[in-house]
């Protein structure tokens, strides 16, 4: 099986009125500025890669001195390793002098500025990304790049296991790459490679970890990575749990939630989160961000309330709601197994549908502490059990709306603080 590629979307990127500025401004005689890397490949699928990367013979402080020549502001970003950021149009391009590894330890490498394209490509991870386009339109491709791309095969430059240990984060990328890029069985040699070197995984950053492992659960071949990876023993190695595919497919099956797109974190739940335990340890393995850990405890809870109930009628909808977030009870409900889906009834779903269309408000306690102290009860803590005690009768009566409701709630939250005094 195989994809077309797409000459005329390399002319669109060379036709791109920004990037041809730019080209231009670095023009001079004797030296080379070509596009290179992503923006290349993807222009070869007919798909739009914001982020411009350019490779040049010019020196840092050339490149500096031609863009400022050019009124283009010109930022050293990385000048000591040959990386000057120049800003157009709204829109940074990435600048790099070709350089070439004098040796390598890990991620971090000696290099030198070179001026050959091809030994310059040769540092790059995967042949697909070692494309570049010069700017008369000519694609360069010394590493079978382009066939591999074709073909949808993800493939390691060089020795797959040499080019791992310059870096073991190779070792996801060589997964994210194929969810997004492969089609059919990973490369045989990369995936012996990168389960021979499952031990080098712990000795990344958890920052780096996790956002490889975020950007491959977007992809569209997300599943089938994941579960190349939960044989090849390096799911639990990152999440602590061999995780739960089954899960997973339905959650990316399920596309969207609640009318917004389904984010990577929504899936990392769905893969490796049954309880908040699972939520810490994700957070500590990958650094999670303050919002991604709440985001893993709020599809946790919705768990724990959906599992009480043996089966799932229309009134217990509105407690649910109530009671959880609605973006991660409707990832419980996308995730749920066919056994469990047959435990909520007609009515329940129909309910539940209503609730997460806002064609149905999501209901509100109708009380507050400033009803209580407005009735006569003195601030303190037998206003919060008063509230405690009326919300829970709130939920048992089904979360139910109006003045004769909330009539009734407040009397009885003023006999329980009364009682409580």
């Amino acid at each position: 099986m195989s994809r077309e590629l797409r000459r005329d979307g390399l002319e669109a990127l060379l036709a791109d009125p920004a990037i041809s500025h730019v080209l231009s401004a670095l023009e001079a005689d004797g030296e080379e500025t070509r596009i290179v890397g992503g923006s290349v490949r993807d222009a070869l699928l007919g798909r739009v890669e914001s982020d411009i990367d350019l490779a040049t013979t010019l020196l840092p402080q050339d490149v500096m001195r031609r863009a400022t020549a050019a009124s283009l502001k010109a930022i050293p970003t990385g000048i000591e390793h040959g990386t000057v950021t120049i800003l157009f149009d709204g829109r940074a391009f990435e600048v790099t002098t070709l350089r070439e590894d004098i040796e390598t330890d890990g991620r971090h490498a000696v290099v030198k500025f070179g001026r050959d394209f091809a030994r310059d490509a040769e540092r790059r991870d995967f042949t697909i990304n070692a494309l570049s386009l010069s700017g008369d339109g000519a694609l360069h491709d010394t590493t079978e790049g382009e066939a591999d791309l074709r073909v949808g095969r993800v493939r390691f430059i060089g020795d797959a296991a040499t080019r791992i240990r310059e870096d073991a984060l190779r070792i996801l990328r060589f997964f994210r790459f194929h969810a997004r890029y492969g089609i059919g069985a990973p490369d045989e040699e990369g995936l012996r490679a990168a389960t021979d070197a499952a031990e080098a995984l712990d000795g990344l950053s958890r920052e780096r970890v996790r956002a490889e492992l975020l950007r491959l659960l977007e992809a569209p071949g997300a599943v089938e990575a994941v579960a190349d990876m939960q044989r090849a023993g390096l799911l639990k190695r990152i999440v602590g749990t061999e995780g739960y595919l089954d899960r997973l497919e339905r959650a990316v099956s399920a596309s969207a939630i609640h009318g917004s797109p389904l984010r990577a974190v929504a899936r990392l739940a769905a893969l490796a989160v049954d309880s908040d335990a699972d939520a810490e340890r994700l957070r500590q393995a990958l650094r999670l961000s303050n919002d991604e850990y709440t985001s893993l405890q709020a599809y946790a809870a919705a768990r724990r309330a959906i599992e009480r109930l043996p089966v799932i009628e229309a009134a217990d909808t509105s407690r649910l709601v109530a009671t959880q977030d609605l973006g991660s009870l409707a990832l419980v409900v996308a995730v749920m197994d066919d056994h469990r889906k047959g435990q909520m009834s007609v009515e329940a779903r129909s309910a539940f549908e209503r609730f997460l269309d806002g064609t149905q408000p999501v209901p509100v306690f109708l009380l507050s502490g400033a009803d209580l102290i407005g009735a006569g009860i003195p601030p303190g803590r037998s206003v919060g059990q008063g509230l405690a005690a009326s919300r829970s009768l709130w939920l048992e009566r089904g979360c139910l709306s109006g003045e004769e409701e909330r009539a009734l709630l407040l009397d009885h939250a003023i006999a329980t603080a009364r009682s409580k005094a």
